[in-house]
């Protein structure tokens, strides 16, 4: 495997040395994308947020930022994805108000009923199996909470579909695929949308 393809799959679990560049440029390089996702969120006053797939931690930090009332629980398999997100969240983590863990989504430890928001940003390409992981997500929410997602690809697009075919393990997915096996793991009024003039996508359900 060459160089470039050993980088490029780096997306996928972060390891080693190449793993911790991967991360550096997770934060930045998504960052308009995680905000314009954000910006969909209804009005809630969550007390508790399951960040999953934190990557580098800026998008757990945003989430604390935009509710100071609430405590973020950022869940990553990827050690050094963990120790990047503690690094970015440092302060918050010290103040209590954060808790960075490493975990499987499709086999989370975490309370059932417990969070009032769970967010993946970039990450679902990665999941084992959608309808399982989602099914995973339905429980730690509490009756009456949301479930976000947002990717660059909207499952269509060249640029990702390329990746797709390079990148172990990944898997692109549309609005249909996501929104179909939300609703296969429970989740209902499921919404979504499109960027206009990018493939970016948020999809928002409800348990």
């Amino acid at each position: 495997m060459g160089l470039y393809k050993k980088f490029i799959n780096q997306t996928r679990k972060p390891e080693g040395a190449l793993g911790k560049m991967m991360v550096n440029g997770m934060n930045g390089g998504h960052a308009k994308m995680a905000d314009w996702g954000m910006s969909h969120l209804p009005a809630l006053i969550p007390s508790q947020i399951a960040e999953l797939g934190c990557g580098g931690g800026r998008n757990a930090g945003e989430l604390s930022k935009r509710y100071p009332l609430s405590k973020v629980v950022a869940v990553d398999y990827s050690e050094v994805s963990v120790a990047k997100s503690k690094e970015y969240n440092r302060e918050r983590i010290e103040l209590g108000r954060m808790i960075v863990e490493q975990g499987d989504v499709s086999n989370l430890k975490l309370p059932a009923d417990s969070f009032d928001l769970a967010t993946a940003f970039e990450t679902i390409y990665f999941w084992p199996g959608l309808e399982k992981c989602f099914a995973q997500v339905y429980r730690i929410l509490k009756p009456g909470g949301y479930f976000m997602i947002v990717n660059e690809s909207d499952g269509t697009d060249d640029a990702s579909l390329k990746y797709e075919k390079i990148i172990d393990g990944m898997r692109c997915y549309t609005v249909e695929q996501i929104s179909s096996a939300m609703k296969a793991a429970g989740f209902s009024e499921v919404t979504s949308d499109h960027f206009e003039g990018k493939p970016w996508i948020t999809v928002i359900a409800r348990k």
